[in-house]
């Protein structure tokens, strides 16, 4: 058996750390090959390694691994209308998302890492979607009830915000009306740091994507999306 390679290291940490202190430009620009070497490397890496095993799940899940412009977030945080104007973020953000997404790539089945230190989490679903593609998802609920037991049976918790009122057009007492009131549908995973260091993190990120297939699934049916 092959030895697992191993992507992040405690210097991954603690590059955020530091940063966490000295969240400027002059401080940033004396580190940018710590940045490298230490963040963004490793995150290209395991976007590549990943997303190739992603593509055992869903052949309609990308993964980009460009250093800008891919499945990699900025590092520079968008400050315009922030009143928070530190310039760099605290965190990495990787996003695999459906080749075939209309619209905003969270409002699309996919999966989504957040790496920061004590809040490592792994996201699948769909976020915020808009009227049209929450109607879409209501309406096969109600259609399909068995096919949405079924997802509710796996070992994917759903979470997300809710209405506190049952959505104008449901039927109050139907007996999946928690799920109808609903406008996130996403599952999530943590991880802890010592995890993300690890030789067999990508497995970990892997077997929590398998876990959470089952709730992308059936939204890309419902939305009317390939998976």
């Amino acid at each position: 058996m092959a030895e697992r390679s191993k992507y992040f290291t405690p210097e991954f940490f603690a590059f955020f750390g530091e940063l966490a202190k000295n969240n400027n430009k002059e401080w940033f620009t004396k580190n940018k090959e710590r940045y490298e070497k230490a963040v963004q490397e490793p995150s290209l890496r395991f976007i590549r390694d990943a997303g190739q095993r992603l593509q055992k799940i869903s052949s309609y899940v990308v993964a980009d691994a460009k250093p800008f412009g891919g499945s990699l977030s900025r590092i520079y945080r968008d400050i315009r209308f922030s009143p928070d104007k530190s310039p760099y973020k605290m965190e990495v953000g990787i996003h695999f998302w459906h080749a075939k997404a209309p619209g905003p790539e969270e409002m699309a089945p996919g999966y989504y890492l957040h790496l920061s230190s004590g809040e490592t989490m792994a996201h699948s679903g769909v976020w915020h979607p808009d009227a049209p593609t929450l109607k879409k998802i209501r309406d096969r609920i109600v259609e399909e009830p068995d096919a949405w037991k079924k997802v509710l049976r796996s070992r994917v918790s759903v979470e997300g915000d809710s209405l506190k009122r049952p959505p104008p057009g449901y039927d109050p007492n139907h007996p999946l009306i928690q799920d109808l009131r609903r406008k996130d549908f996403v599952s999530s995973r943590s991880f802890r740091d010592n995890q993300v260091t690890s030789p067999e993190f990508c497995d970990s990120f892997i077997e929590a994507c398998e876990s959470m297939d089952p709730l992308n699934r059936f939204l890309a049916g419902a939305i009317g999306l390939p998976w």
